[in-house]
């Protein structure tokens, strides 16, 4: 097997342990790609230095721990929606325990992901610190703040995620500060929630409207921060905030968006950034071939060059699943454009290239989403770092959001129309009433393979017990109390002496 684990090259990593990540603990953390290094003390007055700070925070979403394979696996092949794929022995003691929802707290990978992602807030932290006496446009200012404190909150909203309460960093510690019990427990998942839901509201009041002259492509802008405002809402079940957001943005009040005709360019580089886009990381292609995500695209694709070969084509994990399969209707336009179908003769792809036939392909399914061509799109060569934008935010998602927050509060008129909006882009026939069933069914099948599967079935069991015990067992898999949350990692507790204590049953 291919070291699906390699080290990255990348300057601004010191160590995965939070007191390290809080501290800042290496002389070149501010040495981001691709703008160099960085004066602090120039960020406070010039202009360029203080957005290239800012630039370093959305860098870090390149990381392989923050969204390449171990993202993968946490978010996707954990669910429903997945296999783990490959063949049966590889990664079985890493991946293969995700997809049985059997990991334990010593699983490398989690602490990888946890580390990465303090790494990101880390350097957040310390751009707000050098922004806050920073003597450059007042208007400048307060809106790369705006987009570290997105940055920031949506880091924060994975974690939370997927770990529950967490320690609440919320700024650079000094060496004391960090050894104290305040910064080495877990603060409650409600407080880190009211932290993001202040970090957003932040970004909402400060960031420019999408299309502003202010605006850039691929930074935070208002309509991102109302977005992801809009879905942290959702999972706090502020139905009324959740739709006020999700309307917002449907009716153009924080920027003009507007779903893609063909549902399957979303993910094609002529759907990067397009006007059904609120927020992606931005890839591209730079001098080191590395402006991209570590092992995301090649990771998941085809298993080639003779069954448990490897000849370049990918991986072969995350594997849609039959259970996702069977969930889309007949003539479900979504289907073909989520699932690569390996086929007995070969299966030639949207761009014109051939995928072996089954008998040299170790999977039957791989996912269409996380596809970049080689021969159509852009590509330096870097086949580990494919320069594919990861689509964190659609128009698509923000419509079942303000349909589920409707029927909550009693509204079932909007709830019909953006279901229906989905579902005539998707060649089905429209529906003449919707229930919270029928909105959750179009979100599995609108999003599939989107990384937000397993957390949506641990959502709605909260508001309906069973969902997710009973998706799960229709997948095959047991789902316990326990796995609503991962377990903290085995290094993290260690390194805090006990003080930062295990999720429960693990």
């Amino acid at each position: 097997m291919k070291n699906i684990h390699k080290s990255m090259l990348i300057k601004a990593v010191c160590t995965g342990l939070i007191l390290s990540a809080v501290l800042i603990a290496c002389n070149n953390y501010l040495d981001v790609k691709p703008q160099g290094q960085i004066d602090e003390d120039a960020a406070t007055s010039d202009p360029e230095a203080a957005q290239n700070l800012v630039t370093g925070i959305y860098n870090d979403m390149w990381l392989g721990n923050i969204h390449g394979f171990p993202y993968v696996g946490i978010s996707s092949i954990t669910s429903d929606d997945a296999d783990k794929g490959s063949y049966a022995d590889d990664g079985a003691q890493t991946y293969g325990l995700l997809d049985n929802l059997t990991m334990t707290a010593d699983l490398t990978l989690l602490n990888d992901v946890w580390s990465g992602y303090y790494q990101a807030i880390a350097r957040a932290n310390k751009a707000l610190q050098v922004l806050e006496p920073a003597t450059i446009d007042a208007g400048l200012k307060s809106r790369l703040q705006g987009e570290s404190r997105f940055l920031r909150a949506y880091f924060y909203f994975n974690l939370v995620r997927m770990f529950g309460g967490v320690p609440l960093i919320d700024k650079i510690l000094t060496p004391q500060e960090a050894a104290t019990d305040k910064y080495q427990v877990k603060a409650s998942k409600e407080a880190i929630y009211q932290f993001i839901l202040a970090d957003l509201e932040f970004a909402l009041a400060n960031l420019p409207i999408k299309g502003d002259s202010n605006t850039k492509t691929g930074k935070a802008n208002k309509g991102a921060a109302a977005a992801l405002l809009a879905k942290v809402s959702l999972y706090q079940q502020n139905w009324q905030r959740a739709f006020s957001l999700t309307d917002s943005i449907i009716t153009g009040k924080v920027g003009a968006y507007s779903l893609l005709p063909n549902y399957a360019d979303i993910w094609r580089e002529t759907g990067e950034n397009g006007p059904e886009s609120i927020f992606e990381v931005q890839t591209g292609i730079n001098a080191s071939c590395d402006a991209a995500i570590d092992i995301y695209t090649v990771c998941q694709g085809p298993r080639a060059g003779g069954k448990g070969g490897w000849a370049d084509l990918g991986f072969g994990f995350n594997n849609p699943s039959q259970t996702l399969l069977d969930a889309y209707e007949q003539g479900d336009k979504r289907r073909d454009a989520t699932v690569i179908f390996i086929n007995p003769g070969g299966t030639v792809l949207w761009d014109g290239f051939r995928v072996p036939g089954r008998d040299s392909v170790q999977n039957d399914r791989y996912n269409y989403k996380a596809y970049h061509s080689r021969t159509r799109e852009q590509n330096c060569g870097n086949n580990d770092r494919l320069p594919k934008n990861l689509r964190i935010l659609r128009l698509g998602e923000m419509l079942l959001i303000h349909a589920e927050a409707a029927l909550a509060l009693g509204n079932s008129g909007p709830a019909v129309s953006d279901i229906n909006q989905l579902r005539a882009r998707a060649g089905l026939t429209p529906k003449g009433t919707v229930t919270r069933a029928d909105v959750w069914h179009e979100r599995r099948v609108e999003m599939a393979m989107e990384h937000d599967r397993f957390f949506d079935l641990i959502r709605q069991d909260a508001l309906v017990p069973g969902t997710a015990a009973a998706a799960f067992a229709a997948h095959g898999k047991t789902f316990a109390a326990r796995n609503q949350v991962f377990p903290i990692p085995a290094t993290q507790i260690q390194f805090s002496q006990g003080k930062l204590t295990q999720n429960t049953g693990y």
